[in-house]
């Protein structure tokens, strides 16, 4: 199970690093397009804040500092990905309300199995998840 979380942590933070990207520098086509549907500021704050959580879903599993960070990135976007699909769903976007539902679901599954299944163990402290091959071995 560990192996699909990071898997599935890997593939959303690419999505979310792409988006959070196309949000803070779009191709000169669509600025005019993208600001007439968002203030730029909220459009550029929400690429920071999708580059940050692309951030947050992969490196405190690999530094082992901070490591409940991912489930509260996860849970934080959680809340994104409901606020995308209402926003969709508002303007007729079916498409797009469906793929952001289906983000909301996996990144629900990443919050809750890093959160109460599969946490990752802090530095220098023993991973509860792991089994010993011998058992008293220390």
């Amino acid at each position: 199970m560990n192996v699909v979380l990071w898997i599935l942590q890997v593939l959303l933070a690419a999505l979310y690093l792409w988006h959070g990207w196309l949000f803070l520098s779009p191709p000169a086509e669509l600025v005019d397009i993208m600001n007439a549907e968002f203030a730029p500021w909220f459009r550029i704050s929400l690429g920071v804040a999708e580059i940050l959580a692309a951030v947050g879903l992969i490196l405190p599993g690999i530094t082992r500092i901070l490591p409940w960070l991912t489930a509260v990135t996860a849970a934080c976007l959680m809340v994104l990905m409901a606020c995308a699909t209402v926003l969709h769903l508002s303007r007729g976007e079916t498409s797009s309300a469906i793929m952001a539902a289906v983000i909301f679901a996996l990144v629900t599954f990443v919050a809750y199995m890093r959160w109460k299944v599969k946490p990752f163990a802090a530095r220098g402290l023993p991973d509860h998840n792991a089994s010993l091959s011998v058992e008293g071995e220390i």
